[in-house]
């Protein structure tokens, strides 16, 4: 099953993104597909098992980089079980 995770991440900062938004984009560039960073949400594609996993990884590192609110979606966009 491929998922579909939607998210953002707060405070914002519409001049320079702040750490926990650097910190949000380095993780899904660097383990999911189908990424699009907006200043607004976020998207990326992957099977279950790497969007549950990077869920995860998400909460843990923005919240450690100053985050203070994590707005997730999480979508199943069907195909095999994984």
């Amino acid at each position: 099953m491929r998922l579909k995770l939607e998210f953002t991440t707060e405070p914002f900062d519409l001049d320079e993104p702040p750490p926990h938004a650097r910190v949000a984009r380095e993780l899904v560039e660097g383990t999911l597909e189908a990424v699009d960073v907006g200043p607004f949400g976020n998207t990326a594609e992957g099977s279950a098992d790497a969007v549950i996993a990077a869920v995860g990884e998400l909460l843990r590192r923005t919240l450690a980089a100053g985050a203070t609110r994590v707005t997730l979606q999480v979508n199943a966009l069907g195909g095999d079980a994984e």
